[in-house]
């Protein structure tokens, strides 16, 4: 009794001090959370994200697959894979590496029966020059090979040949390749794209590749997933993505080292990725075909299924296809009449491919991005691809200016069964320009989104009175402060006072604790 009536004892008195050291933070957060407020809001998102599981590992998270005939060297074809969403680009001192336990795939399937055929994988390696700084980097970084740039990777990119499903033979492709790092903002890097250049390296067999950071491809309104734009359409036309980078893997391969020849040229394109078990086991934890399957096709309890199963499995997925739920809440919602099903005008967009478009002979039905690579680059190219007679777009393959959202809300209300429609999310373009030449993503935004500190009394004043703490640079120098003053001023007084009430709370709680020992 006596031991159960001091451990009760106990535990309110450490509930006491955790409700002080609590209180004691919560009034400093809350100060923090005024400045906060007087900065311009950040996009808040679930995409990217499309799995439960797989949301919490965004280093083994594929985001997209684009896979197109390159439009600048029309006898090659160009993939390129993305991982990590959301990576913002002042997220340091660590940012954004790729994972050194994990394989990044490319599958190519050469024969339409649903198994890869070629396997193109890249591992990497992380190196860090001293661990004795906080500092990604600690000075300017002009190459790739700059002393100052502290943290680095390479990889290796294998070239795996297979045979139903099993491997008929190796070879490394690229070895030693150095990345490109993550854009840590203009002091750091003063010229990011001679990095980037730097990283596009040549393959054996013909062709390139590249791996780094670039600016997030993928352009739309994500707040589909708020009732579908809010209920009544009054939330679209912001692109979500902006601002936002990702990690790239990009290979360009003479397009007959794909396909299966000039009579079958349908490849299908998806892309995994695979990470170490407990048990020392390779497993596969993520999976991207074509875009926004697993995140409004698969339904919450089968979506990290999914990300776990192959192409050929994809049958026990059939019915989210035939039987989707998007036009039903689309009906619901804005009283736009569902196609009738079972939809198999969908069965061809995501699961075999469109007939005399990218549908391979004898094809097997899988979720894969199919590109038909003897349908030449477009000379003006559309953004809504197929749907506005433009072949050589989604989706055939998916090129990096295609406006999937669109071409798939509208096929989805029944476009490719007659139910002519206009459906989209008012994002028609990407905020990056894309390039013309390889590796085409575009350049990552920079760490540092403002102007740098020139030369001159005036600017050096503004720096100093930032770094004395200002609130801002080229605020007024005289004649009482600012709001954002009296909010900076608030914050510290809340700070100090939340220490002073951890060290009242830990005084009390030592004396408490002498007591009981004398009693």
């Amino acid at each position: 009794m006596t031991a159960i009536a001091k451990g009760r004892t106990g535990r309110r008195g450490r509930r006491g001090l955790a409700a002080l050291v609590c209180g004691a933070l919560a009034a400093g957060g809350l100060a923090a959370a005024g400045v906060t407020a007087l900065e311009p809001g950040t996009a808040g998102a679930a995409s990217h994200r499309e799995a439960p599981l797989i949301s919490g590992q965004p280093q083994y998270d594929n985001t997209d697959v684009y896979a197109f005939v390159s439009p600048d060297k029309p006898d090659s074809t160009t993939i390129v894979a993305n991982w990590l969403p959301f990576e913002e680009p002042a997220g340091g001192p660590n940012f954004y590496p790729w994972a050194d336990d994990a394989q990044y795939d490319v599958h190519i399937d050469s024969d339409g029966d649903a198994q890869g055929d070629l396997l193109y994988r890249w591992t990497f390696d992380t190196k860090t020059k001293n661990g004795d700084t906080f500092l990604y980097n600690t000075g300017p970084v002009t190459s790739l090979d700059d002393p100052d740039l502290n943290v680095t990777q390479t990889y290796d990119l294998e070239l795996i040949k297979l045979k139903d499903q099993k491997v008929t033979s190796k070879t490394t492709i690229a070895d030693d390749v150095p990345t490109a790092p993550s854009h840590v903002g203009k002091a750091s890097m003063p010229n990011y794209k001679k990095l980037r250049d730097q990283a596009v390296t040549p393959v054996k067999g013909g062709g390139s590749t590249f791996a780094g950071q670039a600016d997030d491809p993928f352009f739309l309104d994500l707040r589909v997933f708020d009732l579908l734009y809010g209920g009544d359409l009054s939330e679209v036309g912001r692109d979500t993505l902006k601002g936002y980078n990702v990690n790239s893997l990009a290979l360009q391969v003479p397009t007959s080292e794909i396909r299966q020849s000039g009579k079958q040229p349908t490849v299908g394109i998806w892309s995994t990725t695979q990470r170490k078990n407990a048990g020392g086991k390779w497993t596969q934890v993520s999976r991207m075909g074509n875009p926004l399957v697993n995140e409004v096709v698969v339904p919450q309890k089968d979506k990290d299924k999914f990300n776990a199963s192959s192409p050929w499995n994809d049958a026990q997925f059939l019915k989210y296809v035939t039987k989707p739920e998007l036009p039903k809440l689309l009906e619901k919602i804005y009283k736009l009449k569902a196609p009738d099903e079972p939809r198999n005008d969908l069965v061809s967009v995501f699961l075999t491919g469109v007939k005399d478009l990218n549908q391979p002979p004898g094809v097997r039905p899988a979720e894969a991005l199919r590109l038909n690579t003897s349908i030449k680059p477009a000379e003006s190219p559309k953004r809504l691809g197929v749907l506005d007679g433009d072949n050589a777009g989604f989706p055939n393959g998916r090129r990096l200016a295609d406006d999937v959202v669109d071409i798939e809300l509208q096929a989805v209300e029944g476009e490719l069964v007659g139910n002519k429609n206009d459906l989209g999310d008012a994002v028609n373009v990407n905020d990056q320009k894309f390039g013309g030449t390889f590796p085409y993503v575009a350049l990552p935004t920079s760490g540092s989104r403002g102007p740098l500190a020139k030369g001159g009394d005036a600017d050096n004043s503004a720096a100093r009175d930032a770094l004395n703490g200002g609130a801002v640079p080229g605020r007024p120098g005289s004649g009482g402060g600012d709001d954002t003053d009296a909010v900076l001023i608030a914050s510290a007084a809340a700070g100090a006072a939340g220490v002073l009430l951890v060290g009242l709370g830990l005084a009390w709680w030592r004396r408490r604790g002498s007591s009981g020992v004398a009693g």
